[in-house]
């Protein structure tokens, strides 16, 4: 598939051509037809759309460069492949072709390499949460995304957490008035002159909550285990612990 390198720090995006819809369908078919000049006037048209798409990945630390050119690589297989006897807009279908090939990207070239094997795991429970949200109304359970995958709850917990995005340390996480709060401003630094004083307080929050929610709180937090390793050891089910671990942290936080 040919394709022509764009540099996103040489695009003048003020300046970008948009498109009418009318004007993409007869490229469209003119593409089909093999003429590569309306190919060509297809992608150039549509590099906005690669740009919105991209915002939704910025403060990631990663290159806006090599992100936009991936997304490109994802707008070109949308005009590919795009069905033009359908009713449906041209952009409807090329969003979500640009945004999974850049986190098609930031998965496979992640730092934290995840086996070929646990991915096709996370990507067919994603497909049968889809399928079973579709047929029941509802989003399915854990337990009911296992059962009709036929494997271990375990295994499939495992497979859809090794798959989520890392968080950077400098991703906002509210901004009022221009003062923005970043991930790291809600990391606790231990070497503080009132970090004694906190664990003081800390301590005697811990000491009101029952025994189970001491045992899942000292299972997750000092001893580092999952969510799912802390349900098979204590008998409950993973959601059960999620929802105790929430509320005892709850508790705390309105102690402290």
């Amino acid at each position: 598939m040919a394709f022509c390198k764009v540099e996103i720090c040489g695009v003048n995006t003020a300046k970008l051509k948009t498109l009418r819809e009318k004007e993409k369908m007869e490229l469209l078919i003119q593409a089909r037809q093999g003429n590569a000049a309306a190919r060509e006037k297809l992608i150039v048209g549509n590099l906005r759309l690669v740009l919105s798409v991209l915002q939704r990945f910025v403060n990631r630390g990663e290159n806006l460069d090599d992100l936009f050119q991936i997304g490109c690589i994802g707008l070109i297989k949308a005009i590919d492949h795009f069905d033009i006897t359908q009713p449906v807009r041209f952009s409807t279908y090329a969003v979500p072709m640009i945004q999974g090939e850049i986190r098609r990207y930031l998965r496979d070239f992640n730092a934290v390499r995840v086996s070929r094997s646990l991915k096709d795991i996370a990507y067919r429970a994603m497909q049968i949460k889809e399928q079973l949200t579709t047929e029941n109304a509802r989003e399915p359970s854990i337990e009911e995304i296992a059962r009709a995958m036929r494997m271990p709850k375990s295994k499939v917990v495992l497979a859809l957490e090794a798959i989520v995005d890392p968080v950077s340390l400098y991703e906002p996480v509210y901004s009022d008035g221009g003062d923005t709060i970043y991930v790291m401003d809600q990391i606790g630094d231990r070497n503080t002159d009132e970090s004694w004083l906190g664990e003081i307080v800390l301590k005697e929050a811990v000491k009101n909550l029952n025994e189970r929610e001491k045992s899942i709180l000292s299972l997750r937090f000092f001893q580092g285990k999952t969510q799912v390793e802390v349900a098979d050891e204590i008998g409950i089910s993973q959601a059960q612990v999620s929802r105790l671990e929430k509320g005892a942290l709850n508790k705390i936080k309105g102690q402290i």
